[in-house]
């Protein structure tokens, strides 16, 4: 039976496109969240178009957008901002990442709505926050992705490499996702609403922790090392019989062992002064790979892994997209489930975490609009009022 959601009753208004704020929604509406999307009418979120993956939807767009309402609205027209007005007096939070500024013209800033909604809270996420040299420039999440050095340290020697998903995006979405749900629990204290000011390269910045400390003092920092650990070796990926490959990680003198005797064959080679400790292996990280793949060329995927297995050391296939459609563990755990769209039923995954309290909602992808009348009959404008805004290109 269906318990209480955690967020039910909490709504959310949302002026919001791309990934960033709308993976933060997202995951308030997985909560039972109310998250009233604003789109521009005719266009809707730019992410909308990105591509026509799912059955002609975008594949970003699917991924983010799940149980929200969706209002077309033209912010910068005197009606537009008259729906924002009559429906802020029943929201809890309002999130944007609109254009540095623009929330601000729209007289939407926490500054202008504290007064008149106390328990507001408002959270601003852009690429560089409020204040600094950088404040108004423009930010995507590769440029993010570049700025705070993610670049410099992800690809080959040889070559730099983006993260194959929008990590700058989903970094800055997660913190402003956890900053919320903070806030919700101050304000039950308090009684008082807050601002958060999210920024996508502070967010990433965090996230660069371990090589930022790494060159700590002006010390060298970690190379490029393709799917490899930059610091500890052996870790990452080892070509076997067959052209496959197996992802694998030590993280100890004591794995070291195991791995020698067990998976090599070799005994000895654990106390061979070149491997003794992991900075010398990282050191001499090109001969150790010869050696390893000069045993592995003779072994399938399978037998890799069984020895791997064995020896207790970490081990991974390394999944393509199908791979992960498919993967054991996760049908195992039932993660997928499915939910509605313009497009019919669409699988969807679980959000990670399972409460045995509820189930979160999963409800449906919405058409551009699909709520919009419904929104503002709910908020008694008449239908004569909402013609004019229709032939006027307000809504």
């Amino acid at each position: 039976m269906q318990k209480v959601l955690p967020l039910e009753g909490v709504t959310v208004l949302s002026l919001e496109h791309a990934i960033a704020a709308p993976f933060c929604s997202r995951q308030l509406a997985d909560l039972g969240a109310t998250v009233i999307k604003v789109e521009r009418p005719g266009v809707g979120d730019f992410a909308r178009g990105y591509d026509t993956r799912v059955r002609g939807m975008s594949s970003h767009f699917v991924w983010t957008n799940r149980s929200k309402e969706s209002l077309t609205l033209d912010l910068k027209s005197e009606q537009g901002l008259a729906v924002l007005k009559r429906l802020l007096p029943e929201v809890d939070v309002l999130i944007q990442n609109l254009a540095p500024g623009a929330a601000e013209r729209l007289g939407l800033s926490y500054q202008e709505l504290h007064s008149q909604y106390p328990r507001l809270i408002v959270c601003d996420i852009s690429g560089y926050g409020q204040g600094g040299p950088f404040e108004q420039k423009k930010a995507y999440d590769l440029l993010i992705q570049s700025e705070s050095g993610f670049l410099s340290v992800t690809g080959t020697p040889e070559e730099m490499v983006k993260a194959g998903c929008s990590i700058a995006d989903i970094s800055a979405g997660m913190y402003a996702y956890s900053n919320i749900l903070s806030a919700l629990l101050l304000r039950e204290k308090t009684g008082e609403g807050s601002h958060i000011d999210i920024s996508m390269l502070e967010s990433m910045v965090e996230w660069m922790g371990f090589p930022l400390y790494y060159a700590f003092e002006e010390a060298t920092p970690p190379g490029r090392s393709g799917a490899s650990h930059a610091s500890i070796y052996p870790y990452g990926p080892f070509s076997v019989k067959d052209n496959k490959t197996v992802m694998l990680g030590l993280q100890n003198e004591r794995e070291w062992k195991s791995f020698c005797e067990t998976v090599l064959q070799n005994a000895e080679l654990s106390d061979n002064p070149l491997y003794i400790s992991n900075s010398l292996r990282h050191q001499n990280r090109q001969s150790l790979r010869t050696l390893i793949e000069e045993v592995f060329a003779n072994l399938s995927q399978e037998e890799v892994i069984a020895r791997l297995e064995e020896a207790g050391i970490a081990n991974a296939n390394v999944n393509d997209m199908q791979g992960v459609w498919n993967h054991a563990q996760l049908q195992a755990r039932n993660r997928w489930v499915t939910v509605e769209s313009p497009v019919g039923e669409i699988p969807a995954l679980l959000p990670p975490g399972q409460n045995n309290q509820f189930t979160p909602q999963m409800g449906a992808v919405p058409a551009l609009g699909e709520h919009t009348l419904a929104i503002l009959k709910r908020l008694k404008f008449t239908e004569d009022e909402i013609q004019t805004m229709q032939m006027q290109g307000v809504i």
